[in-house]
């Protein structure tokens, strides 16, 4: 049984916000709550907890909770707070879902199951399970590079007939699926891209907006790069994008976050180091995105 979720505008740029460790690898929930307030003034109209840009692969339940409490504590209400409580496990993906719907959440993400490679009804049921469990909207995240396996248009366009499914992170790579999803489900579910460089493609194809990891680091220009293709200035909107390619493509330069946390402590953020099995950026790209970074930001020194 489902109960109809609250209304709430996610805005057209969603951060998946980078996880913050101290010297000893342990959460720093002070300097999250920093950079929720920088992404903030930066033009970000939703911060999503606990993705895969903030190393959710290795942050405990007890972390995940703990950084969540501290954002909903620390944005005080200015900015709506997503959280990523997906898992391959259906009941723990429920019992996650439901804690931080208990703890205040706006709405969450949840992926589609990894590792046990799903057929299409599976998915489906998953979700639906999840959706049954709580009222607050959910955005599907589709990501088969990470997952093993591709949640099909059909299978979104059935999920978005329940009424707290209301859109999806749509990260497989291929504009083309996603602008079938775009065309398979309703006018009121959104659509996001899940990749920066294909920001201003998606919008083309009526995708809603995109959840980033560059917002991090020009965010107010990404924004405006959104606002101007969805005005029609196409020819604007390329120019923008143009200008920022280069850093889409450095910070996808190793797995995801490893560049975006050294850009973050670039630019004065006290990120520490991914936890492994991730490591530090390579001296070579650390010079490389030091290098754009100085050339789009004026930032020239390491932390």
């Amino acid at each position: 049984m489902y109960t109809m979720a609250m209304t709430i505008e996610l805005g057209s740029l969603i951060t998946a916000m980078a996880t913050p460790f101290t010297q000893d690898n342990k959460l720093d929930t002070d300097t999250a709550v920093e950079l929720g307030e920088y992404l903030l003034e930066n033009k970000t109209d939703t911060l999503l907890i606990s993705g895969t840009t903030g190393e959710s692969p290795t942050l405990t339940h007890d972390e995940d909770f703990a950084l969540l409490e501290a954002m909903i504590k620390g944005m005080r209400g200015r900015v709506p707070i997503m959280a990523g409580t997906g898992s391959n496990c259906t009941q723990t993906a429920i019992n996650s879902s439901q804690k931080a719907e208990k703890m205040g959440v706006d709405a969450l993400l949840s992926v589609v199951p990894y590792y046990n490679k799903p057929n299409q009804e599976g998915i489906f049921l998953h979700f639906q399970a999840i959706a049954a469990s709580v009222t607050v909207p959910i955005l599907l995240y589709n990501i088969p590079g990470r997952t093993g396996v591709n949640m099909l248009p059909e299978t979104v366009a059935r999920l978005a007939e329940i009424p707290n499914i209301v859109g999806i992170k749509e990260a497989a790579g291929d504009i083309d699926q996603l602008e079938k999803m775009v065309q398979q489900t309703p006018g009121d579910f959104s659509v996001y891209v899940g990749d920066d460089a294909m920001t201003l493609d998606a919008i083309k194809v009526g995708a809603k907006g995109v959840v980033s990891v560059a917002s991090h680091v020009v965010g107010k220009q990404l924004k405006e790069l959104i606002d101007l293709a969805k005005a029609g200035d196409i020819a604007s909107a390329t120019e923008r994008h143009n200008a920022l390619s280069e850093m889409f493509n450095i910070l996808f330069v190793d797995s995801n976050p490893i560049p975006v946390k050294y850009a973050l402590r670039l630019l004065g953020f006290a990120m520490g180091r991914p936890r492994l099995p991730l490591t530090e950026l390579s001296d070579e790209n650390k010079a490389k995105l030091e290098d754009i970074l100085d050339r789009c930001l004026g930032v020239t020194e390491a932390e």
